[in-house]
């Protein structure tokens, strides 16, 4: 395969990744689809991780690694590895998971098939720090819509885990998109805007292992201290008004999508009421920015 005629770009933001990542990469490397190239974003790791993506990119011309000064945060490397992206389609892999060889031949089949499909995903199997099964997450994600509205409001209302992000997406979807957010529900408000861009397609294939350990982003999405030292970027202390920031960014998208006047209107409507529904968390926000502990 030739690198610089690829089809999909796989990548792999990382920080301090050196418990899980050879596992990752061995097996997106071992993908029966071979036509694609591998991005590392290493988050100005301090461990072992640049060195053994140094091995990984010598040893195979289909990886490259591009290293950032600074730890620009997680959702800010996302948007990092997005700008490296010159294929026509996009794969993000979390560097502590790992996937079954087939995933992104499936994946890609279905793509290349429909072009009204934004994102194809695989179903998921929890696992520990050990690679074991836990579960089997049973929240399917497929929104299969033609309705765009619809499609928003079912992924606002169903989403769960947000492991449909580590599925295979459109690079021109993304391209019409806004960044991710600075915010720790980033993930969710990328997921609602993707799907006013396109269909979400979940394969009836548990082919994407998560793993969730004390380090992950997702372990305590409810402690600040937790979030600031796996999201946000170097230097953060605080966040603030988080819930503020989840619903003006979701209007926002709406406001500069390309729904007509009335669609845009009623999503507006249903997210005026999910903000009403947020009211507590919304004043509590603002009382602690004008009066902090």
């Amino acid at each position: 395969m030739d690198p610089e005629k690829a089809l999909v770009t796989v990548g792999v933001p990382v920080y301090n990744g050196e418990r899980y990542l050879e596992q990752c990469l061995d097996s997106l490397l071992s993908q029966t689809y071979r036509n694609f190239v591998l991005v590392i974003s290493d988050n100005a790791s301090t461990d072992r991780t640049q060195e053994i993506c140094g091995r990984y990119a010598k040893a195979d011309p289909r990886v490259r690694y591009h290293r950032n000064p600074v730890n620009i945060g997680l959702y800010g490397n996302f948007n990092r590895l997005l700008e490296l992206v010159r294929t026509p389609y996009v794969k993000l892999a979390s560097a502590d998971d790992f996937w079954a060889p087939e995933m992104l031949a499936d994946a890609m089949e279905q793509m290349e098939r429909d072009p009204s499909l934004a994102l194809c995903h695989p179903r998921a199997v929890l696992v520990g720090e050990d690679g074991g099964e836990t579960r089997r997450y049973d929240k399917p994600l497929h929104v299969m819509e033609g309705d765009a509205a619809l499609r928003f409001k079912r992924v606002l209302n169903e989403l769960a885990l947000v492991n449909q992000l580590m599925g295979v997406m459109r690079i021109d979807a993304v391209r019409s998109m806004l960044p991710f957010t600075n915010n720790t529900d980033a993930d969710v408000v990328f997921m609602a805007e993707l799907s006013l861009y396109g269909k979400i397609m979940e394969l009836p294939k548990y082919q994407y292992f998560r793993r969730f350990h004390e380090a992950c982003s997702s372990w305590d999405r409810k402690s600040e201290t937790h979030q600031v030292k796996a999201v946000f970027r170097a230097g953060t202390r605080r966040i603030y008004l988080p819930t503020w920031k989840h619903h003006w960014g979701l209007m926002r998208r709406v406001l500069r999508s390309p729904l007509r006047p009335g669609a845009k209107l009623e999503l507006l409507c249903f997210l005026g009421r999910r903000a009403v529904w947020d009211r507590s968390a919304l004043l509590r926000e603002c009382r602690q920015l004008l009066w902090p502990a």
